[in-house]
């Protein structure tokens, strides 16, 4: 389970990963200009209806977010989408890379 630091702490992660600043996230999610300060700074939480609007805006899935064994979940998320149109031959290729760069 995630605690409440683990989920501040992957926000910004995610929030500095995708190169936006906590004022232009609170406003492009149509809150205030201090809303993502205020939930980094442990003033408040989002409420769950927000938390989609930050999955939407930060282009990942719940379960993305709080897979944290996934360090870069919007890489992974395309990655995965590009994977979905392959061949099974050219997934054998890809995974043959893979197994070569994790040698």
């Amino acid at each position: 389970m995630m605690t409440e630091q683990q989920f501040i702490e992957r926000l910004a992660k995610l929030r500095i990963q995708k190169g936006v600043s906590a004022r232009d996230m609170s406003l492009s999610l149509g809150q205030s200009e201090s809303y993502i300060n205020k939930i980094e700074n442990k003033a408040s939480l989002p409420s769950m209806s927000v938390f989609f609007y930050i999955c939407d805006y930060l282009e990942i899935t719940p379960e993305q977010f709080f897979a944290m064994d996934v360090e870069a979940p919007e890489t992974m998320k395309k990655i995965t989408d590009n994977l979905k149109r392959l061949s099974k031959e050219q997934l054998e290729h890809v995974n043959t890379i893979i197994e070569d760069i994790m040698k």
